[in-house]
């Protein structure tokens, strides 16, 4: 049975994807998992959904993203 999947495409900021390489070869994970996994939590836990919201680490920067 072939899994329900939507490709995608989205811009990631370079600094941050280097970063996250470095920590998922250190961590097993990959970037596929981690979406779907953020996106799960991000639907099912309110808390989580409030942490993502109000994170501003990114703003510095005077990224968009």
């Amino acid at each position: 049975m072939k899994s329900n999947t939507k490709l995608t495409s989205v811009n990631i900021l370079d600094d941050v994807y280097k970063k996250f390489k470095i920590k998922s070869i250190e961590g097993s994970i990959n970037l596929q998992k981690i979406v779907n996994r953020s996106l799960d939590l991000y639907i099912k836990d309110e808390k989580y959904r409030e942490t993502i919201n109000s994170h501003n680490g990114l703003a510095a920067s005077g990224s968009k993203f």
